[in-house]
């Protein structure tokens, strides 16, 4: 049995919690609560922490305080030193004549919102309340895969993000050892994709809470073979002659010689034929008369195909080393000869 003054202690109790957290009820909803003397002491301004950290209250109080508590809503987490709450994450830190806090430990999104400070003083209520707001590391939930299409098709890419705040999203293209930006929206399309615009795109999601979570898409462009480089050798009878072609493309791209309309085979007539990656060498272990003339290297894919003729020629010939060379030196001589018809004019 409850002795009488052990009674009226916890109904005094009981009765003072239950106005407290009306009071909150009530401030919450609009109706005005008295706030005390002016110069009374409040509770913290907006306490701001990131998840997975700690948020501590503070609510100065002085020697006319004579109840407290700490409540999340109209919840009540702690009254004096006794601990209401069942979540073992909400510790008093301290319960002075000058201090009452607590600590959320392990703080996660849905502790954020507002907390009250209720004390007791001459019978009258007074609360003061803070806003406890978590804050989330950006983090990229879902992104593009790798993705391979022909030149000239559209590319829609996509990096969705969350976090708190919400972070900013922004994309950057790597080629080689460069980078430059292109976006800064969730979504990127790219109309009429070339093969420049092939290599890694970059996504970001920042929002200073903590370092960008940072994800990255592939984009391959294939596009047919572009034969960039051959030249024209010369080679001395008996000795190895050696022509090369090299081609751009993707994906890599097969190549075949032609002696007129005859296609060379590997290891027949004296030849090897070696290709890698972009390259194609021919060459010739012992030249003979028959084997100087025009060849043909032709390079394709799936998308298409590219030849250009080189020439194996020998001494005392002369053949340039390019077909590049060739019309640069045939411009020179056409104007060479306009000017001198003009001078002796």
């Amino acid at each position: 049995m409850w002795g009488v003054p052990a009674a009226a202690h916890l109904y005094h109790h009981v009765c003072w919690m239950f106005g407290a957290a009306l009071t909150v009820l009530l401030s919450i909803t609009g109706v005005p609560v008295r706030s005390g003397d002016a110069g009374f002491p409040k509770a913290m301004d907006n306490v701001t922490v990131r998840q997975g950290d700690s948020a501590i209250l503070r609510c100065t109080v002085d020697n006319r305080v004579t109840r407290v508590a700490w409540l999340n809503r109209s919840t009540i987490l702690y009254t004096g030193n006794d601990k209401w709450s069942i979540d073992p994450r909400v510790v008093l830190l301290a319960n002075t004549k000058s201090q009452y806090s607590i600590e959320i430990q392990n703080v996660d999104i849905y502790d954020e919102g507002p907390y009250t400070c209720s004390v007791q003083t001459d019978n009258h209520p007074k609360t003061s309340r803070v806003h406890l707001i978590v804050q989330v590391a950006p983090q990229i939930l879902n992104i593009s895969s790798d993705i391979t299409v022909n030149e000239g098709s559209t590319v829609a890419l996509r990096c969705l993000a969350t976090g708190r705040p919400e972070p900013a999203v922004t994309w950057r293209h790597f080629t080689g050892k460069s980078h430059r930006f292109v976006s800064d929206d969730e979504y990127l399309e790219i109309t009429g994709i070339t093969r420049d615009q092939s290599g890694q795109y970059e996504c970001s999601a920042a929002n200073d809470v903590s370092a960008p979570d940072i994800r990255k898409v592939r984009v391959t462009v294939n596009y047919p073979p572009y034969i960039s480089d051959t030249r024209n050798t010369g080679a001395s009878l008996g000795q190895k002659g050696i022509l090369r072609c090299s081609a751009s493309a993707v994906p890599l791209a097969e190549f075949q010689w032609y002696r007129e309309e005859t296609r060379l085979a590997n290891g027949l007539d004296g030849v090897r034929i070696e290709n890698k990656d972009h390259m194609s060498i021919l060459t010739f272990f012992n030249v003979s008369e028959k084997d100087y003339g025009n060849y043909t290297c032709v390079a394709s894919n799936k998308l298409g195909n590219s030849n250009a003729s080189v020439i194996l020629y020998g001494p005392g010939a002369i053949h340039n080393r390019s077909s590049s060379a060739s019309a640069a030196i045939a411009a020179t001589c056409l104007w060479c000869s306009i000017l001198y018809s003009l001078t002796t004019f």
